[in-house]
């Protein structure tokens, strides 16, 4: 499987070496990168829950010096308008992460509501087969379990198509392994998927 190459300088964490980069989150990581060509100093970012969106944000920070707010429909608006004006008289980037950009988020505070309006939007969406493939075994990995490529395929094409579904799917399988003391194969899997009712395993 070919991946995209992933365009910043990572810092040198192993768990941020390993993040994965393929359809669902190219344009994001393209538009972090070139954060300088911003119209303004603010962008917001949104995707699925376990997508990645909150690892990328804090390399972000961490490689251009900005800041940021997650999770930021549970921030206070006004720390969040601060914030933005900061970025923009001290030219140091904001990326601000959410569920939903405005206005499906619903900003009260109006003058927000206008600059968060003005600032790009990029979203991760949910991963292709090939994505969904390489976060497969590179968590399964994680948990010390050897995915076979056959195997690997098997579950793209059986796993919930969605970021949490692939983390629950993981999880069920690491239980399975680690109550049979068994090694990772394709029954093993296959009674894990059936354990949370992702397929039909009578």
């Amino acid at each position: 499987m070919s991946q995209i190459a992933l365009p910043l300088a990572w810092p040198a964490e192993e768990d941020e070496r390993d993040f994965c980069v393929g359809e669902a989150n190219a344009a994001v990581a393209r538009h972090l990168t070139h954060w300088s060509l911003w119209p303004v100093m603010t962008s917001v970012l949104t995707g699925p829950r376990k997508s990645g969106r909150s690892l990328i944000g804090r390399i972000f920070a961490a490689k251009t010096g900005g800041m940021l707010i997650d999770d930021a429909e549970t921030r206070d608006e006004e720390d969040i308008f601060h914030a933005w004006n900061r970025a923009q008289t001290g030219h140091r980037p904001l990326l601000v992460i959410a569920d939903a950009p405005p206005p499906v988020w619903q900003i009260g505070l109006p003058d927000l509501r206008s600059r968060l309006a003005a600032s790009p939007h990029v979203a991760i969406t949910e991963p292709d087969d090939a994505l969904a493939a390489a976060i497969l075994e590179k968590l399964l990995g994680l948990r010390g379990l050897a995915a076979s490529p056959d195997l690997v395929r098997w579950l793209v094409q059986h796993v919930e198509r969605s970021y949490v579904g692939i983390h629950r799917a993981v999880d069920a399988i690491d239980e399975a392994a680690l109550s049979r003391r068994a090694r990772l194969t394709l029954p093993l899997a296959r009674r894990a998927l059936a354990t949370i009712g992702v397929i039909d395993d009578s």
